[in-house]
């Protein structure tokens, strides 16, 4: 506790759980959550939905799994440079994409457009560790780790938003919904040079002469500026240069403009949108088949929402085969 920053977030200090449970004798209660995020079957499956590039075959593309684990190290990084609660930091960074659906955003738009109320991948993060982990009885998590999940997303808003509601009560929370960018900012600019959607000559040039020329040295700087503005500014808040904050929001910009929204990508993902709008509304006409093929009914809640619960849940590759299953002819196999 000693080496923690007096603006660390103290597991001994916790607002606790919505249910009350046994502490753990070796763990704290954010060690605790960590390793009950990890564990989770929502976390494995993670390993097989789109980061970017739909449903990856070449072994080296991220994955949102790998989207996690990058976010995560990159925030534990800066945590210790900062003395805040490490443990807290990866619960939120492990936690924090739980809620995706398959095929990325354009699986987040079309459940948006088919739900009643809508969808959004921060809200069912929510769900799935309060509601639908173990069977229905969810995670339990505390109210920091909670608090950091709800509100790390920035869609295409600023790093630090207007309405203090909006941000973090935590520091942890701050650093996380910023190691998030950072992370995928950098893995996205990464996988569609592999991809050969994009070469780096292409990035603007005031953008690299800021950020840096390689992957490596990218992340480097903007840990770094992190890290050196933080803490000379007390360490009582998380933050970033001006120069650094505005080159990383126009590289998030220029990468939707060039490699999000780019012939070559968004034409696969229309494919997947049709496949996952075919299987909520085949659910929604049969609940028998939705029960059959793996979903659950959970108590109290509209038919609507355990489908957009049953299909945010899959990986790509369930819902293509499940779609193929479905809505394809299969080979006889009667002899």
């Amino acid at each position: 506790m000693s080496a923690l920053s007096c603006h660390a977030t103290l597991s001994a200090r916790t607002k606790g759980r919505v249910y009350p449970e046994e502490q753990c004798q070796v763990r704290t209660v954010f060690q605790h959550d960590r390793d009950k995020i990890l564990h989770s079957k929502s976390f494995r499956r993670l390993k097989h939905k789109t980061q970017v590039f739909l449903s990856p075959e070449g072994d080296h593309y991220r994955t949102r799994l790998t989207h996690t684990l990058e976010v995560s190290q990159i925030a534990r990084t800066v945590a210790r440079a900062l003395g805040l609660n490490e443990d807290l930091t990866e619960a939120i960074a492990l936690g924090h994409d739980l809620g995706h659906t398959p095929f990325g955003h354009a699986g987040e738009r079309v459940l948006n457009e088919l739900m009643p109320g809508g969808f959004h991948h921060v809200r069912q993060s929510l769900r799935v560790v309060d509601i639908l982990e173990k069977g229905g009885a969810g995670l339990n998590l505390s109210w920091e780790v909670r608090d950091g999940i709800s509100k790390h997303s920035k869609g295409g808003g600023p790093l630090q938003a207007e309405d203090p509601h909006a941000m973090p009560a935590t520091l942890e929370g701050h650093l996380v919904r910023r190691c998030d960018m950072i992370a995928y900012v950098n893995h996205d600019l990464d996988d569609a040079q592999r991809a050969g959607v994009i070469s780096l000559e292409q990035v603007p040039r005031d953008i690299l002469a800021v950020l840096g020329q390689t992957h490596g040295r990218r992340i480097d700087t903007m840990v770094r500026d992190m890290i050196d503005v933080s803490l000379s500014a007390g360490g009582a808040c998380v933050r970033q240069s001006v120069e650094v904050e505005e080159a990383i929001l126009a590289l998030r910009d220029w990468l939707y403009n060039h490699v999000y929204q780019v012939k070559s990508v968004h034409e696969d993902f229309d494919k997947a949108s049709r496949i996952l709008r075919d299987l909520y509304l085949y659910f929604l006409a049969d609940e028998d088949a939705l029960v059959g093929d793996g979903g659950k009914r959970m108590p109290g809640d509209a038919l609507e929402v355990s489908v957009g619960d049953f299909v945010a849940g899959m990986t790509d590759r369930f819902a293509m085969n499940l779609y193929q299953r479905i809505f394809l002819p299969q080979p006889w196999k009667i002899l």
